[in-house]
């Protein structure tokens, strides 16, 4: 049997299912094909934060200095496995690119004008979806060991407040403990994001976007997708369930879409950040706001009632088994920065982030296949960005002008 649809989205991640719906309420019948069942991804495991403050992108000037010391400390905020060095040396002179002044200056502009877009699209999410029960909006905790680490920061926290992001500098351990108590003294300084949202549960708000999905007549299916071929109508896919024909297809893949995007020939430079976590269960700390640990490149965040301890960024592709002693390292971290922590009981997880060289995503069409239409790269903020991403999605199957300009996203930029 070959199901019917108007559109095909490739992926029941966050960005696909997002997409899907927003597909939808647009009036258009749309098939989610996925080899995995809804809420098995990397989209069910993140730190569950809607991270719109963060518009710096990873490549930023001077940061191409510390590469040796990546590949020297396996377990750092930043690593490329030895082995898989030479592997990513052609991304890695894409992100020395990047790291510019010019570019990288380019691309937070960029971001800050993705994530004011999603930041309103998720607003828009949550009510027609009844989401509100799955968000919580107590803030963010950028927290320095230090005067000088904080002085340090200062460009950063112009650039968001250029771009009108709010915030609280606070400069005292006592300051900082009636917004979070329990932290070690060594945090001096922080900065409080009042208006930071996330998710109780990543895998539970995107599985009450699929039902509401599925509710209004949408279909998902299993299978893993063999070919993908232009035709005149379209799109033609062999998948493991059959062929399957749509007159537009999305691909939103993840970390798998660029082999999906060099079917139709095209190469984007994606590469996977592997990121780590351990989930502790209720009761393993007073957490009253979400954490980040920015020189140590991880966050605390609340989930079902226990907290998520994750981050770092490993660039190690798809193939390279876990290395769970990052996780483990997080978890040591965290105990020493927040002396109560109860760190038993704790399940350990690994996802692929889908990761372009400027830290900004492809949302466009195919070059040259106005039937296709790319959506993926969009790293650790695929969460954040997935509102934003369906309706300029949409907008582009409607031949509608996006809500912002998608020339920094083009699939052609490399």
């Amino acid at each position: 049997m070959r199901p019917e649809a108007n559109i095909v989205v490739l992926g029941a991640g966050i960005i696909g299912i997002s997409t899907a719906l927003e597909l939808q309420k647009r009036g258009f019948a749309v098939l989610v094909i996925d080899r995995d069942p809804v809420g098995i991804g990397t989209s069910s495991g993140n730190a569950g934060g809607f991270a719109f403050s963060d518009i710096e992108p990873l490549a930023t000037p001077g940061i191409i200095r510390k590469a040796p010391k990546w590949l020297l400390d396996p377990l750092g905020p930043l690593s490329i496995p030895p082995r898989y060095a030479f592997r990513i040396a052609p991304w890695m002179m894409r992100f020395w690119r990047a790291s510019w002044r010019d570019r990288s200056a380019a691309s937070a502009v960029a971001q800050a004008a993705l994530m004011a877009h999603s930041r309103a699209a998720l607003e828009r999410q949550i009510s027609d979806v009844e989401g509100e029960d799955l968000i919580e909006r107590q803030g963010q905790l950028n927290l320095y060991e230090g005067a000088a680490a904080f002085r340090r920061s200062k460009p950063l926290w112009e650039a968001r407040e250029a771009h009108g992001i709010p915030f609280a500098h606070l400069t005292s351990p006592e300051a900082i403990a009636e917004i979070q108590p329990g932290l070690d003294s060594r945090f001096t300084h922080a900065a409080f994001s009042p208006t930071w949202m996330n998710t109780v549960d990543p895998r539970r708000w995107l599985c009450r976007l699929a039902h509401r999905f599925e509710a209004r007549g949408g279909q998902i299916m299993r299978g893993e997708v063999q070919t993908i071929t232009p035709i005149s109508s379209g799109i033609r896919l062999i998948v493991s369930e059959g062929a399957v024909e749509a007159s537009r297809v999305i691909i939103s893949a993840g970390a798998w879409s660029h082999h999906l995007a060099r079917q139709l020939g095209h190469r984007i430079p994606l590469e996977t950040e592997r990121g780590y976590n351990t989930t502790l269960p209720a009761g393993a700390f007073d957490l009253r706001t979400f954490l980040t640990f920015g020189a140590h490149g991880f966050v605390v965040s609340p989930i079902n009632g226990g907290i998520r301890v994750g981050g770092a960024v490993e660039l190690g592709g798809l193939d390279l088994p876990p290395n769970y002693r990052r996780a483990e390292m997080l978890l040591t971290k965290a105990r020493s920065f927040l002396p109560g922590l109860k760190t038993e009981g704790g399940t350990q997880w690994m996802g692929y982030r889908p990761s372009l060289p400027d830290s900004l995503p492809v949302i466009d069409r195919a070059p040259g296949l106005p039937q296709v239409i790319y959506a993926f790269g969009h790293g650790h903020l695929g969460l954040t960005q997935s509102a934003g991403t369906a309706e300029l999605v949409a907008d582009l199957v409607m031949e509608q002008t996006p809500a912002i300009n998608l020339t920094p996203l083009a699939a052609t930029r490399f």
